[in-house]
């Protein structure tokens, strides 16, 4: 079975939670572009430096000199480095949400095994095109999640916590639904995180995994098979 295209929405960057002071002008205007372009280029100097050096390791400074920003400029666009950090990711994050709720509505509905797989590879779609939109920023989090979730980190560990709450709530309902074996959801569910975003890392950097859709599917049935309660 192929997996269905998915229609998720695609996020981009967003705007921080406590924008410049200064009037940005009307939406689409000189002003409010010359805004986005300031923090887009912070994010993305900050996000190179994240990847290089880790998030704890980089300064304010830093950024702001990769930026090429006076670092004082750096307060106009955000309060501090954790909301920075929260908003590079935010785009991931809303993506992954979005993408998890529309498979728990299709969740719901299911009646069989070929349409839980069917949803299943619908949501890897809808979540690999997120990724493909913004690998770098995927990578980082997958090199950055197991640190402790508190200061800059704390944003990682609340997709972490996001992406583990919307998987097991997935477990539970195709259980509900008599399709899943009886075990340990939570025990199913840690696992194929672990499985898929160890896969995932090895792709990001660059390694020969083949082709990435192909992967998918073949994961997606590979996992599904061992836990498909027998007919």
């Amino acid at each position: 079975m192929t997996a269905p295209r998915s229609k998720s929405p695609q996020p981009t960057l967003s705007t921080p939670r406590h924008p410049p002071k200064e009037r940005p002008g009307p939406v689409g205007g000189k002003r409010d572009r010359n805004r986005r372009e300031r923090t887009k280029a912070l994010c993305q100097a900050a996000l190179e430096l994240f990847l290089e050096l880790g998030i704890r390791s980089v300064t304010i400074d830093q950024i702001a000199k990769k930026a090429q920003f006076a670092k004082g400029n750096f307060y106009r666009y955000f309060k501090n480095k954790s909301e920075l950090v929260e908003s590079i990711f935010r785009p991931v994050n809303d993506g992954f949400d979005l993408t998890f709720k529309s498979s728990l509505e299709s969740m719901a509905k299911v009646k069989g095994a070929d349409e839980l797989i069917g949803i299943y590879q619908q949501l890897g779609m809808g979540l690999f095109q997120i990724i493909s939109a913004h690998p770098k920023i995927v990578l980082l989090y997958l090199q950055e999640s197991r640190a402790p979730a508190t200061g800059a980190n704390k944003a990682l560990g609340q997709i972490a916590k996001s992406i583990k709450d919307h998987s097991l709530e997935l477990t539970r309902v195709a259980h509900s639904h008599g399709l899943l074996r009886a075990m340990n959801a939570n025990l199913s569910t840690l696992t194929v995180i672990g499985a898929t975003e160890s896969l995932l890392y090895d792709l990001l950097k660059g390694e020969d995994i083949g082709n990435p859709v192909e992967v998918l599917n073949d994961l997606v049935s590979m996992i599904l098979h061992g836990l498909l309660k027998p007919q």
